[in-house]
């Protein structure tokens, strides 16, 4: 690291304890409170029942789940852990609607819910559902491929949420609580091992009281998989099963030295390893129903691929290693040289998380928070993106290849691992936020809340790239670099927001609300190209090494108003309505090749640079639109059933799709998406002592309701060949999802139980992909999970089989064309191969823990 960045974080680390302190000087749904367990409160409400609280943020303030007028999905730490619920792509299945995404070299993963996310390509956007850890909002969806443990609550806000959660919640809210100290010291720990994967995991926490007036949690978790990928066979590759490693660690301490002052410091450590980026990526072999040839150089080279076109058996054709003569040196100041290179895919991310919390009561009415967040991500990874390329290469006009390329001619033999497409992206993330409320808790019928918000984030993407892959030539003479280019983007974000809602309590039964936010964002991106391969930048195409860009700008800003409306029926039945907003910004581009395109920004004339920037950047997205619901109980609060209807509609939508001939990212907005359904959540406590029943059913029509034009071959408008996506359903949108659980435990004595826990998840089909209108669509899929157990009733032991997805189906989140895929007038068959990110197959843990 440079003395200038080891400056820079020295500098955003101390502000995570100066913004808070500065602070403190101006001071002076519906889901079912059922087996998804929920966090017990002291309540007349719990004592009178017997079954525990929900509470949620959803608000930004503590309030009952039955009671808060909005639309949210909850489950507690104990069902997290009785069904190995340790990553975000495993809570699909207790949330309809919601879809996850890991994988790729761009932002890492992506979240949906209703139909509306954003793509898992770019790193330049942000999550469309905003990702709330501990309070804090982290932008980067990066951290979407780490681990979490040791939690309280998951809470999935569904609906634009941009009045409390502000930028990026235009979608929804996936909000993670950890645990905080115990009043009493604790310690507890747990190891597992997975069969089919030939995972381990060790975990544990101590917690306590320090003093009277200071609590300490100390949790940690390690993770070894070592077949998290299989690879098909006759896959050349190094490692044949890729695997997985992971280090989780926290620490949190509670300070409570007042009656009117706490204070919440967590800090968090991740480590994560990988065999390589792609993952559980596959190669679907098209309506031709062959695995493509990869075809290089404008068509002179092709190389066969061994893909299997069986996308549904687990094991994966996309890892071949990379072809020799493409790795042989790559550019200076890229994350794979100076040996950093392993000879091997690979993949390495460090995340530092920070977060201060804390609260004054300034009188029995008034009460100051401010949360202040910190985060340090280092990810860096290297893979082949032309997902496959197995030996022998050939010219499709038969020309000897010696003749066309030299260097790809001495490493092609039968069966030679040649893939293309490489890769080594480093992503260097830092982000520091502050917020600040002020709340009040008025007697009266009249109760407000005003805060700001800031943010400050650096994005420091770089990458060598095999784009032409002009090294199966001959290295670059100069340098003997063997990559196409090394570029640099660096993007600061500045947000600054201000917001207010009130509550007004118009009789003891029907409560008004409603606020508002303004939110100001500017952002400003640099791109580098320290350097061009000097076959490519001898080319009218390509530019020089050492282009410089110069400042690229981006600003925006919007108010995002929410209102609401709840009325108590009953004490057991609330009925409530909500008008809502949400935005995320637009930006500035990150996948611009280095092609003479970029020569604008150097051109004298003012409007030749505009014309430039404007083609690179990317409209704000917005949505509006409402829902209405009622959460009920019944039986003494044994029964509770939710529903809620919403209709919304997204305009600009942000899009990246993925010219796979070309092998150019394409980066719009989409005119507008409408999004229309119902949610509904039920739970039983049944008379069968310990056995509880509770499902979900969503229902979503989410499609593209104006002209989307997202294909145009022959570039003129309105000519009869364009590609209209307006009508047709969005992607990630099944029409239905749910699920049912039930959680029976039965005692056997005073010091043992046994426990049997199950959960049915459902899909119907959906699009993959929002490119064409016939794209790849995954069929309805069915997934069962199930626990087994026997320990003491209070934690004290326990033992655990556990199985997850215990079907191994296999179902497709996201899809798009294969890189280097084969044109017409080649004299080779027209590709059509395209890929597919996908879940984990079949999980069956056997585990032990202890808790005293």
């Amino acid at each position: 690291m440079t003395k200038e960045n080891t400056r820079h974080n020295n500098v955003t680390a101390r502000a995570l304890l100066l913004g808070s302190a500065a602070s403190l000087v101006f001071a002076g749904f519906a889901v079912p409170a059922y087996a998804q367990d929920a966090v017990q409160e002291d309540s007349g409400y719990e004592q009178d029942t017997g079954y525990s609280v929900i509470t949620v943020t959803a608000r930004k303030q503590q309030e009952t789940l039955q009671e808060v007028p909005v639309t949210v999905s909850a489950i507690g730490g104990e069902t997290l852990e009785k069904f190995q619920v340790d990553e975000i792509a495993d809570v699909v299945s207790r949330v309809p609607s919601l879809n996850v995404a890991i994988g790729g070299s761009g932002s890492g993963g992506q979240i949906s819910l209703r139909g509306v996310g954003s793509s898992n390509l770019s790193a330049a956007f942000d999550s469309a559902v905003a990702f709330d850890f501990d309070g804090v909002q982290v932008s980067t969806m990066r951290i979407v491929q780490a681990g979490f443990f040791d939690v309280e609550q998951i809470d999935v806000l569904k609906g634009p949420q941009s009045l409390f959660f502000g930028k990026s919640a235009s979608a929804g809210v996936f909000s993670i609580r950890s645990a905080n100290p115990t009043q009493d010291w604790e310690m507890g720990g747990k190891a597992s091992y997975e069969f089919e994967e030939k995972g381990k995991v060790f975990g544990g926490y101590i917690s306590g009281p320090m003093s009277d007036t200071l609590g300490v949690r100390l949790a940690a978790r390690y993770t070894d998989i070592d077949e998290y990928v299989k690879l098909e066979p006759g896959t050349p590759a190094i490692n044949r099963e890729r695997g997985l490693s992971e280090f989780v660690g926290r620490a949190t301490l509670q300070w409570d030295p007042a009656d009117n002052f706490n204070a919440n410091l967590k800090l968090n450590y991740v480590k994560n390893k990988n065999d390589g980026a792609t993952a559980h990526q596959d190669i679907h072999c098209g309506a031709n129903g062959r695995p493509d040839e990869v075809v290089l150089l404008q068509g002179a080279v092709a190389i066969p691929t061994v893909a299997s076109c069986n996308i549904n058996d687990d094991t994966y054709a996309t890892q071949v290693d990379p072809n020799p003569a493409l790795v042989g040196k790559f550019p200076d100041g890229s994350a794979g040289a100076d040996g950093r290179y392993p000879g091997k895919p690979f993949g390495e991310t460090d995340i530092f998380f920070g977060r201060l919390k804390w609260d004054l009561d300034l009188s029995d009415t008034l009460t100051l928070s401010s949360v202040s967040g910190y985060l340090n991500l280092d990810s860096v990874d290297f893979d082949s993106y032309s997902y496959g390329g197995v030996g022998l290469a050939f010219n499709p006009a038969g020309l000897p290849l010696s003749a066309i390329a030299p260097a790809l001619d001495a490493v092609n033999f039968p069966g030679a691992a040649l893939a293309a497409g490489q890769s080594d992206p480093r992503n260097q993330t830092e982000q520091f936020t502050q917020e600040v409320r002020l709340t009040s808790n008025f007697d009266g019928m009249f109760n407000f809340m005003v805060g700001a918000f800031y943010e400050s984030r650096e994005i420091d993407l770089g990458t060598s790239q095999q784009a032409v892959n002009i090294s199966l030539i001959a290295p670059d003479p100069v340098t003997g670099n063997t990559f196409d280019y090394y570029k640099k983007q660096k993007t600061k974000t500045e947000a600054f927001s201000v917001f207010a809602s009130t509550t007004l309590d118009l009789t003891d039964q029907l409560q008004l609300s409603g606020g508002l936010r303004w939110t100001d964002e500017t952002k400003v991106s640099r791109i580098t190209v320290p350097y061009v391969h000097s076959f490519l930048s001898a080319t009218p195409a390509f530019i020089d090494s050492g282009f410089f860009s110069g400042p690229i700008n981006f600003s925006d800003n919007n108010f995002s108003p929410e209102v609401s409306i709840r009325y108590q029926a009953t004490p057991d039945i609330n009925i409530y309505g909500a008008f809502k907003t949400g935005f995320k910004s637009g930006g500035v581009d990150n996948s611009a090749l280095p092609s003479n395109s970029l020569l604008g920004f150097n051109d004298p004339d003012p409007a030749v640079r505009q014309a430039v920037a404007d083609s690179i950047r990317f409209d704000s997205e917005t949505g509006m639109g409402g829902e209405i619901g009622v959460k009920s109980q019944f039986a003494n609060r044994s029964v509770t059933f939710n529903i809620s209807g919403f209709y919304y509609v997204f305009d600009d939508l942000q899009v990246q799709n993925f010219d796979a001939t070309k092998v150019q990212y394409l980066t719009y907005n989409a005119s507008q998406l409408t999004t229309k359904g119902i949610d509904i959540d039920w739970a039983w406590f049944t008379p069968i002592e310990g056995l509880n029943l509770s499902g979900a059913l969503a229902y979503t029509d989410a499609k593209f309701s104006k002209q989307f034009i997202t294909l145009d071959p022959d570039g003129i408008p309105d000519s009869g060949d364009e590609t209209d996506l307006d009508g047709r359903r969005a992607a990630r949108a099944p029409e239905f999802a749910g699920n049912i659980a039930f959680d029976w435990t039965m005692p056997f004595s005073d010091n043992m139980e046994f426990g049997l826990n199950g959960n049915l998840q459902y899909s119907s089909s959906y699009f993959t992909n929002q490119s064409t209108l016939t794209d790849y669509k995954q069929d309805s899929y069915v997934t069962i999970d199930g626990a087994v157990s026997i320990g003491h009733p209070e934690g004290k032991w326990k033992l655990a089989l556990v199985g997850v997805n215990l079907t191994d189906e296999i179902w497709t989140n996201t899809s798009g064309g294969r890189p280097f895929l084969a044109g017409p007038g080649l004299g080779l068959p027209v590709g059509d191969d395209f890929s597919v990110t996908q879940n984990r197959g079949r999980q069956v843990f056997v585990e032990a823990s202890f808790k005293f």
